[in-house]
């Protein structure tokens, strides 16, 4: 038999290189042909465009939102005050500053719009499908290569903004990811909408989308193959990993009121160069590893990533990862963890993160009482990272160990949620987090 020369090793070496480097680098895409180098050009650009110089002006502007609707409802008093006085305000229960916009309006069936002016947050400028016709899903099948007409994967395959509404309740079994497109809205209020017992959600190289009142659970791997990704293109995709929401390269993304449980890989991967994203008034129970933001410690387009946790429930059965972060900054709000097994809150490669007014439950293990993990960084390292606390709630034992600069706080303005003592009130800030049961001709 012959044996290769140097010069076709290298060759076979270097094939062998790209061939390892196409998941990292594109995420599933088997045929990276000019429809999606195209899309991948736009993405990058959308993150130079959508990357805040100053992110302490979006959590201030978060904050004084936050801090005038606890002034209406008594935010100094204790949360045992405010389960008192919470009986005598009117039927509608919106108990933060982003439900307030919309929810007590019993027209909403009719001005569903409405909600695209609500988002705070890094992910403030996001519309969705506001700017295009309502389209309603009326058939829960799958057609990965001809999808029908009135199917979910029809309707975001669409060129153009499209506000996706339900006709009645379904589970959807999505037989492989459901690729998103650009400036859509998928809205599950009204209907009980299960996206369940199939593949997730992929926003890849896309712009302006929200996820608004629906169930994903029980999301199994794909296998890949032929799918449509656009109204006139069919991509060969590889094996997907299973998760919830998968987020690649990708701006202007708001998921809110979503009930997300039992995924095979992460309930949320934020990753590859995504920013100007928040998510909002989840409830997330029942996983291992929950939210990864960056995937790589070597990727360093993520520094320009900016997400907004706000308003979240995180409950029963949860691992570690509420998130766990690579570069960037996140500003984890409002948000209640009443278990984790782990960890809370993870990270590495220096990311910024502000913890405001967030109540932390340890668990019983010794062991697990502190919220915070620096992977593979050793103090002297991690020590200079700005990783700040400010008006949370400790419950069981929980510690934070914070570091970085002693006036993080003052720097990103979390010092504006002081005054509220927002931790004892995040029992009311998440009283409604997750999917929501919306009957026409009534508040939601």
């Amino acid at each position: 038999m012959a044996t290769p020369d140097n010069q076709t090793l290298t060759f076979l070496i270097f094939c062998l290189s790209f061939v390892v480097m196409i998941p990292t680098l594109h995420a599933h895409i088997a045929d990276f042909d000019d429809f999606w180098r195209e899309r991948e050009l736009q993405a990058k650009q959308n993150l130079e465009n959508e990357y805040h110089p100053n992110p302490e002006q979006v959590t201030e502007h978060f904050n004084d939102r936050v801090a005038r609707t606890l002034s209406e409802f008594g935010a100094n008093n204790t949360t045992r005050r405010w389960l008192r006085k919470k009986r005598s305000i009117s039927s509608c229960k919106a108990t933060n500053p982003m439900d307030q916009c919309w929810r007590c309006d019993p027209n909403w069936e009719k001005n569903r719009k409405r909600l695209a002016d609500c988002v705070l947050g890094f992910g403030r400028n996001t519309t969705g499908g506001k700017d295009g016709p309502i389209y309603i899903v009326t058939d829960g099948a799958d057609d990965l290569l001809n999808p029908a007409p009135g199917t979910l994967r029809h309707a975001v395959t669409r060129n153009g903004p499209l506000w996706i509404t339900f006709a009645r309740s379904m589970i959807i079994k999505l037989k492989e990811e459901l690729l998103m497109t650009s400036d859509k809205t998928i809205d599950g209020r009204g209907a009980n909408v299960h996206i369940a017992y199939g593949a997730g959600i992929t926003i890849q190289f896309m712009k302006n989308v929200i996820l608004h009142n629906i169930h994903i659970h029980h999301i199994l791997p794909g296998n890949g193959g032929l799918i449509q990704d656009g109204a006139n293109h069919v991509g060969l995709r590889t094996r997907s990993d299973g998760d919830g929401i998968s987020v690649f390269g990708s701006t202007n993304i708001w998921l809110d009121h979503l009930s997300i449980y039992k995924c095979s890989d992460g309930i949320i991967d934020i990753i590859q160069g995504s920013t100007a994203i928040t998510i909002s008034n989840c409830h997330i129970t029942d996983h291992n590893d929950v939210m990864l933001f960056g995937a790589h410690d070597n990727y360093t387009p993520d520094e320009k990533m900016q997400v907004t946790v706000a308003f979240t429930r995180f409950g029963k059965n949860l691992v570690q990862r509420m998130p766990r972060i690579r570069f960037g900054f996140v500003h984890v709000v409002n948000n209640d963890y009443t278990y984790w097994n782990m960890y809370a809150i993870g990270g590495s490669s220096h990311p910024t993160i502000i913890s405001q007014g967030n109540r932390f439950r340890a668990p019983r293990n010794i062991a697990a009482k502190e919220v915070l993990k620096r992977e593979f960084t050793s103090p002297e390292v991690w020590k200079n990272w700005d990783w700040s606390s400010e008006g949370d709630v400790l419950l069981n034992g929980a510690i934070f160990i914070e570091s970085g600069d002693p006036n993080a706080a003052k720097k990103y303005g979390v010092q504006k949620m002081v005054a509220f003592k927002p931790g004892q009130m995040v029992p009311m800030l998440v009283e409604f987090s997750g999917t929501l049961i919306c009957n026409p001709s009534k508040p939601c």
